[in-house]
């Protein structure tokens, strides 16, 4: 059965295997950077603002946190409640170029034991959930040197 890839969230991340990218604005007058994007208005406080352009953000960056979700979340998060919980790893990776911290999952297989405070990690292609119909994509981190 072929299901329908679908982002989870539109217009945040684009492309394939070494091709994938985080995509984040930049204004044009301060040069900020913002992740998630921003399309509205410079969040910087110091800027009068300029046009905010897409950017492509650094594939690498070095692990600024971790840690792991060991329960369910309330809602709104949505979940089987039958199915047994799965805990999951969560990173904070300050971008290489960008020197931002976007937090995003672990590749399935890495667990907090496999992690360090500035190991060097990519960000990756993920699936966050399927349903019948609908596969949903999103990013993970992947400490470099790691097959997928």
């Amino acid at each position: 059965m072929s299901r329908t890839r679908t982002p989870v969230v539109a217009d945040w991340f684009t492309g394939e295997g070494e091709d994938f990218r985080l995509l984040g604005t930049r204004c044009s007058a301060c040069a900020s950077v913002f992740f998630p994007r921003e399309d509205t208005f410079c969040r910087n406080p110091g800027c009068a603002g300029g046009e905010l352009l897409s950017v492509p953000l650094s594939r690498r960056g070095r692990v600024w946190s971790y840690t792991d979700s060991r329960y369910r979340p309330p809602a709104p998060y949505v979940s089987d409640p039958e199915l047994p919980w799965q805990p999951y790893t969560l990173i904070a990776v300050e971008l290489e170029a960008e020197r931002l911290v976007v937090l995003g999952q672990a590749v399935p297989a890495v667990s907090v034991a496999d992690l360090e405070v500035g190991m060097e990690v990519e960000v990756v292609p993920g699936v966050l959930d399927e349903d019948g119909d609908t596969t949903w994509t999103t990013w993970h981190w992947r400490p470099t040197g790691v097959a997928a």
